[in-house]
């Protein structure tokens, strides 16, 4: 592949729902672009962007790819993007890179979530973007229907730019409302025709909107426009090109990616109208301080990139994918981490088309490119060619929803899962891995319950490991609401010098659950000596990591220490701790052990519409309501519950909602368990035993 100067290069994301087309419209891009011989099928595994084993199994994208074509005079990198939700990360990073955006819509289906949160992320971040409805041939398909409900959520910045010749099976071309040409397709082969008779009416009224959008561009053509003056062929792209560029006008293209039908109209558009990578916005920094800087793409002065993929593969190492900022980059250029400020050894460069790895000399600012075996570099580090007094800033992710305990198949591979844990979290930073210091339980945290599934797919895929994912344990606590005296008795005699230790301890509830143990002396007269105080002291405060209901730490507990006795040659310190051990079990038995269970604080963010659903849900979950606010143009929802019921809340709410819903959840305090949940949890405890 030739260099293509920055201003010559296009990068563009496909975003959209899931199911939409963005895969089959890529494939027709590469195809029509001569980077791929045949058009390759997600049923059958053939396409260029899903080549990991998960994604052809399951017949959606996981992670985005980055597939460089060429274009007539341009070079475009299309970043095909997955629509399904847990994988909104790999959306993220791909925004990062690209200028403009294409948001496909399923003519049949309309506008979804998924086109919703497209519109919403690259409103974000004011990215010029072009519809494309796809899908024009499939049954109940409705190009007006869709423009109409475009229009009505996301405003009259939605311009038509063309209209359909027929639909479902009958679609067989498409009319270009900007330069009034009709294409008709016969196979892959078209030809330009004059409009039909029966669009004309149709045309009018939508080509009027697209003068009135190309009019508000500029006051000299919105004077041209009133006096009822044509304008020229150059003035209509100029205004186009300005519109879409600042984001009053999103145009509107429909076609077929499986048919291969308006793709070729679509790369015009998209090298015509979207903006190059000096077009872009300024792209966000920090100074040495944190302080927020904006920094202009440009080829000039020395290289700085940023990475936005990790890319790990067992045998060939971790790849690095960044798109250069600044400078080029080219084999001899000095390569420093400026985020980490370590020094990196890279060998070629490439770029990469899904798997394959196109070598090539050089590359200027805009473009995108890859290396192999940085050994510091992680996704969203600064690289540059020597020391920098900045860094890019880092991308955004967002924060794991759901929690799974991860654990191995067979005894011994927990070396293994945690090796391969580190190497896909370089590759994936929208997911955790955590071992519970106070359970045990190893948790991988994520976006969605098929992303948990997909990690772990990994793991086996990768780096042969096998595991399999439970519910996680709670953490609960036990505590005391009662008050009982206890007596503690260690006596030992077994030739020799013997073993002795006594203490009587009143326990009682200290109404402070943030305190485990509070130790009271009270002995007086020396029945207890004063050497051995610390250790029944000591006894105490490791007898309570296990409670005397189901074995959970105890907390809130006042322990007073009022009576004993002693041997003059038997006692020591570790009778005392024993005896002290001994009163704490009978103790806490006697007065009134609880349970206490987590509870979470949630704020949950949803349309008006589905409000009735979650307060329900949540009042099912033992949740309680705080309180509501609008924001956002939604409202936010208030609420806490038991963190035993919210395991599946990010599937729950994905599921009542639409995915429209989001939330956060931290922990709150602890609270006592209700009987029925104590019970079981009891009982669990036992069978564990």
């Amino acid at each position: 592949m030739k260099e293509y100067q920055t201003d010559r290069i296009r990068n563009v994301v496909l975003i959209g729902h899931g199911g939409s087309g963005k895969t089959t419209l890529a494939e027709a891009m590469l195809y029509n672009g001569k980077a791929i011989e045949r058009i390759g099928r997600i049923e059958e595994g053939t396409t260029v962007s899903d080549f990991d084993p998960e994604e052809t199994k399951r017949q959606i994208s996981i992670s985005a790819s980055v597939l460089p074509v060429e274009w007539k005079n341009d070079k475009i990198n299309i970043l095909d993007t997955p629509g399904y939700f847990d994988f909104v990360g790999e959306v993220f990073s791909s925004l990062r890179v690209a200028e403009g955006a294409v948001l496909l819509v399923d003519a049949s289906s309309g506008v979804e979530v998924g086109t919703e949160k497209g519109w919403e992320y690259t409103s974000k971040r004011n990215m010029p973007r072009i519809l494309f409805v796809n899908k024009m041939n499939r049954e109940n398909a409705d190009f007006f229907k869709v423009v109409e409900k475009l229009r009505e959520m996301f405003g009259v910045s939605i311009a038509p730019f063309q209209v359909p010749i027929g639909a479902g099976e009958s679609f067989k071309g498409i009319i270009n409302v900007v330069d009034m040409k009709a294409r008709e397709y016969k196979g892959k082969e078209y030809k330009e025709t004059d409009i039909p008779d029966e669009y004309n009416d149709r045309i009018a009224p939508i080509r009027e909107m697209v003068m009135e959008a190309v009019a508000e561009t500029d006051d000299r053509l919105m004077e041209k426009f009133f006096e009822g003056e044509a304008f020229t062929e150059e003035e209509i792209r100029e205004g186009l090109r300005k519109g879409v560029l600042s984001g009053k006008i999103v145009p509107v293209l429909c076609g077929s990616a499986d048919l291969n039908i308006g793709v070729e109209t679509l790369m015009d558009t998209m090298a015509d109208y979207l903006p190059s990578p000096m077009d872009g916005a300024e792209v966000h920094a920090q100074d040495k301080d944190g302080g927020q800087i904006d920094k202009k793409l440009t080829p000039e002065g020395p290289f700085t990139a940023q990475v936005f993929k990790t890319v790990v593969d067992p045998y060939v190492g971790k790849i690095s994918i960044f798109k250069v900022i600044s400078g080029s980059f080219s084999a001899e250029t000095p390569l420093f981490n400026a985020s980490k400020g370590e020094k990196e050894k890279f060998g070629n460069i490439f770029l990469m088309r899904g798997k394959k790895q196109i070598n090539v000399d050089k590359v200027v600012a805009g473009d995108i490119v890859a290396v192999a075996k940085l050994q510091n570099t992680v996704t969203g580090d600064t690289l540059a060619e020597g020391k920098s007094d900045f860094i890019y800033s880092p991308i955004q992710f967002p924060e794991p929803s759901i929690s799974m305990a991860i654990v191995p198949k067979a005894k011994g591979d927990e070396e293994k899962i945690s090796g391969g844990l580190h190497r896909l979290l370089e590759e994936d930073p929208t997911f955790l891995a955590e071992k519970n210091s106070e359970t045990g339980d190893l948790l991988v945290s994520g976006q969605g319950e098929v992303h948990i599934e997909v990690i772990t797919r990994k793991l086996s895929s990768k780096f042969g490991v096998e595991v399999e994912l439970k519910d996680p344990k709670l953490p609960y606590r036990e505590t005391i609401k009662g008050t009982a005296k206890a007596e503690g008795k260690h006596k030992k005699q077994s030739g020799g010098r013997g073993q002795y230790g006594h203490v009587w301890i009143e326990f009682e509830s200290l109404h402070d659950l943030n305190v485990d143990i509070e130790f009271v002396d009270k002995i007086v007269g020396g029945v207890v000596p004063r050497q051995f105080i610390p250790a029944v002291e000591k006894g105490l405060r490791e007898a309570v990591k296990e409670g005397v209901l189901a074995g959970y730490p105890v907390v809130g507990v006042r322990a007073t220490l009022y009576d004993g006795s002693f041997h003059n040659v038997d006692s020591d310190e570790m009778s005392f701790k024993i005896a002290a051990n001994l009163s704490y079990k009978k103790g806490m038995k006697d007065s009134n052990p609880v349970l206490l269970e987590p509870i979470m604080r949630l704020e949950i963010t949803v349309p008006e519409d589905y409000m009735g659903d979650v307060i329900g849900d949540i009042n099912k979950k033992r949740g309680r309501i705080l309180g509501m606010e609008p924001r956002e143009g939604k409202q936010l929802v208030i609420a806490e519950a038991p963190l035993a019921e919210m395991f599946k809340y990010a599937t729950d709410l994905r599921s009542m909602t639409q995915a429209r819903g989001s939330f956060t959840m931290k922990f709150e305090r602890y609270e006592e368990a209700p009987p029925m949940v104590t019970e079981k949890v009891i009982a669990e405890s036992q069978k564990e035993e």
